[in-house]
């Protein structure tokens, strides 16, 4: 039960850490995210709630697991996400979307104020890196490992 225990803190510390740090850059460093980033966090959002269902039903181990699961699973789509959008940053393929925003119906001036204030986030720039690896890299690598680590605590809750 000890590893179900680790796999369910796991399961919610990951997408907790990995949203903080991407508001963290939004808010703090003021680096604006662009809709990749965004899908990434979305992946997040889904985990964490299924993350907080696991404590609900931890009496029931089974049920509880399968929440963790799919909690990791979400975890684990980020981090592909994460993967697919560094190899868009670094050249390696083209991207799915054009990154764009559509402004808000009104006149051409109105259009034309929004396009200006709006700023500019491209999905194949990485805004910021360190040691080479753009936060879309880090993003894959960590909740890839995350996901990983999940699902081989839950196999190894399973065998217990």
């Amino acid at each position: 039960m000890k590893s179900l225990s680790l796999a369910r803190a796991l399961a919610l510390i990951a997408p907790l850490i990995m949203l903080a740090g991407a508001y963290g850059f939004q808010y703090l460093g003021g680096l604006h995210p662009c809709e990749m980033c965004w899908w990434q966090r979305y992946a997040h959002f889904a985990a964490v709630p299924l993350a907080l269902i696991a404590y609900g039903v931890r009496a029931r181990a089974c049920v509880s697991a399968l929440f963790v699961g799919l909690a990791g699973l979400a975890v684990g789509i980020s981090g592909l996400i994460g993967l697919f959008h560094a190899g868009v940053e670094y050249g390696w393929w083209e991207g799915l979307t054009t990154c764009s925003t559509m402004p808000a119906a009104g006149n051409a001036a109105d259009l034309l104020s929004q396009i200006m204030a709006s700023p500019i986030t491209r999905c194949d720039v990485a805004p910021w890196s360190l040691m080479g690896i753009s936060m879309a890299g880090y993003n894959g690598l960590l909740s890839s490992a995350a996901a990983l680590a999940i699902l081989a605590l839950l196999l190894k809750a399973r065998k217990a």
